[in-house]
C-alpha cells in the first residue's frame, strides 16, 4: 500500500509565538501566563478552569527542541494544561525509563524512542492502552502500528524519518557522473560510487555506508522478494541478505568506500564524511536534513550544493518517480503512564492526539523534523527551510516512499538484533563468510525463539 511521509510547515505562528526557547534543561516546562485582573462586577465571576499538570519524559532537550516546541504549541491552543518536561539521560534512556517504571516515579507521558522496546514495557505495565487515540487519528497518520502489541496499540506517533540517499551536486558534477534520477537500484548505486571513487579518488569516496547493522540489512528486511520486516523474527532463513553484504563488500574492497575496521578506528561519523566532502553520497535517515542545514550555516560542514535522492531499490519494479521506492525506518511517539487518574489521562490523550496532527507537525517543522503527518501542505511547507535542497527529486524523496519499519515490536526483537548484528560485524570485517555468519545467527536466533 502507497504511503507518503513528509516533513511539515514550518510557519505554525501559535506555535512559534509560544515556544520559550529550544533549549531547556530537565526542569523545562511550559508556563501559563497570568490572567488580567478581573472586572468589577456586582455578579459573581466564574471560578476559573482548573489546570492539569502533566510530566512528560525526554533527551538531550539542549540540543533535541521537538519536546519543548510540541509542549509550547500544546500549552498555547490548551491553557489549562501544562507539560513539564523530565530530561533522561539520551544514551540509557531505556534503562533509566525502566527504572522509573519499577520504582513507580515514570512520568505521565512516556515518549517511546525506540518502538522496539514497546513490548518489553507493556509487560512491565508501564503504557496504557491507545487504541481509542489510534483509532481516532486521520488517515494521513502513519507508523502507529509500530506500537501494536497483541492487536492492542499502546503509542501514539509524533515523527516517522526514512532512509533516503544524500548527495554531493558539486563532486558528481568534477567527477562527470549524472545525479541519481530516481531510478536507480543497487547495482547502478555501485556503480555510480565506483566511477565517483575513479574520478575523485583516493581521498574522496564514492560513498559512505556507517557501520550500522540496519545500513545493509534494513533495506534487505524491507525490499527483498517477498520482504516483510517480521521475517527477520520467524528465525528460518537470512540468506535474502546476502546480495546486500556482496555489494557492501564489493565496495570495500574497490575503495570507493570506506574500510568497515576503519570506521570505528578512527572514529569516523557520517556527519563528517558527508559535510566534509570526503564522500560523495550517503544513504541516511531523513534526520540528517537539519543537521546538514545547521551544520552548513555554523561552518561545521562545507558549503556545497547538495540534493536527496530516493534510496536505491531491490529492483526496477519500485523504481522512478511514477511509483513508490521502498524504505525503512521507525516512527519515534508517546505512550500514557496506566497509572493516572480520568482527569490526567483525559488530558494526556488530548495532547497525544495533538502530537499527530497536522498543527503539531507545522511547528516541528520549524526545526526541520518530519512529523509523521503527510499532506501537501506540509510537504511545501517543509521545503521552505533556509538551505535545504529544493529540486523535485529532492521532494519527490521526502514526499513519496513505502516505508516498512526498523525493528518490528516483538519481546524477542532485541535478542534477534543482537545475533544479527553479531553477523554483520563478522561479515564486514572479512573474518568470516556471508553463509557462515548468517547461519551462525540462525542458529543463535532460533535458540531465542525456542
Amino acid at each position: 500500500m502507497k504511503k507518503t511521509r513528509i516533513g511539515v510547515l514550518a510557519a505554525f505562528a501559535l506555535a512559534v509565538t509560544a515556544l520559550t526557547g529550544c533549549g531547556g534543561d530537565s526542569s523545562s516546562s511550559t508556563t501559563t501566563s497570568a490572567p488580567p485582573p478581573a472586572e468589577t462586577s456586582s455578579e459573581a465571576a466564574p471560578p476559573a478552569a482548573e489546570t492539569v499538570e502533566l510530566t512528560m519524559s525526554g533527551w538531550s532537550l539542549s540540543t533535541t527542541p521537538e519536546f519543548q516546541v510540541l509542549v509550547d504549541a500544546f500549552h498555547a491552543a490548551n491553557p489549562d494544561i501544562t507539560i513539564t518536561l523530565k530530561e533522561y539521560d539520551a544514551n540509557d534512556y531505556e534503562t533509566l525509563m525502566l527504572a522509573d517504571i519499577a520504582s513507580g516515579t515514570a512520568p505521565d507521558i512516556i515518549t517511546i524512542k525506540q518502538a522496539k522496546f514497546t513490548s518489553q514495557w507493556v509487560d512491565q505495565g508501564a503504557l496504557a492502552d491507545l487504541s481509542d487515540v489510534v483509532a481516532a487519528l486521520p488517515s494521513n497518520v502513519s507508523g502507529a502500528s509500530s506500537y501494536t502489541v497483541d492487536g492492542v496499540n499502546y503509542g501514539v506517533p509524533y515523527r516517522q524519518d526514512h532512509w533516503v540517499l544524500f548527495y554531493n551536486k558539486d563532486l558528481f558534477d568534477k567527477a562527470g557522473v549524472e545525479y541519481p534520477d530516481g531510478s536507480w537500484t543497487w547495482d547502478d548505486y555501485v556503480t555510480a560510487a565506483k566511477a565517483l571513487y575513479a574520478a575523485l579518488g583516493p581521498d574522496v569516496k564514492g560513498t559512505y555506508e556507517h557501520s550500522w547493522q540496519s545500513t545493509l540489512q534494513g533495506f534487505a528486511n524491507t525490499q527483498s522478494p517477498g520482504a516483510d520486516p517480521s521475517l527477520v523474527l520467524n528465525g528460518e532463513d537470512y540468506s535474502y541478505m546476502k546480495p546486500y553484504y556482496e555489494r557492501a563488500l564489493d565496495l570495500q574492497d574497490s575503495g570507493a568506500q570506506v574500510m568497515y575496521g576503519d570506521i570505528s578506528t578512527n572514529k569516523l561519523t557520517y556527519q563528517g564524511q558527508f559535510g566534509k566532502q570526503t564522500a560523495a553520497m550517503l544513504p541516511m535517515g531523513t534526520w540528517y536534513v537539519a543537521t546538514l542545514i545547521a551544520q552548513q550555516a555554523s561552518g561545521d560542514a562545507d558549503t556545497f550544493n547538495w540534493g536527496i535522492a530516493p534510496i536505491p531499490q531491490y529492483d526496477s519494479s519500485t523504481t522512478g518517480t511514477d511509483k513508490v521506492p521502498v524504505t525503512f525506518g521507525d516512527p519515534t511517539g508517546f505512550g500514557m503512564n496506566p497509572k493516572l487518574d480520568d482527569t490526567k489521562a483525559a488530558a494526556v490523550k488530548k495532547f497525544l492526539a495533538y502530537a499527530a496532527s497536522e498543527d503539531a507537525g507545522a511547528a516541528l517543522a520549524g526545526i526541520g523534523i518530519l512529523s509523521c503527518v503527510s499532506s501537501d501542505k506540509v510537504t511545501t511547507a517543509y521545503f521552505a527551510q533556509s538551505g535545504i535542497a529544493t529540486d523535485d527529486l529532492s521532494k519527490f524523496s521526502i514526499a513519496t516512499h513505502k516505508t516498512g519499519p526498523e525493528n518490528p515490536t516483538s519481546t524477542h526483537i532485541a535478542a534477534v538484533q543482537t545475533a544479527l548484528n553479531d553477523a554483520h560485524s563478522a561479515i564486514m570485517s572479512e573474518s568470516s563468510s556471508i553463509d557462515d555468519a548468517l547461519a551462525t545467527a540462525l542458529e543463535a536466533i532460533k535458540a531465542e525463539l525456542a
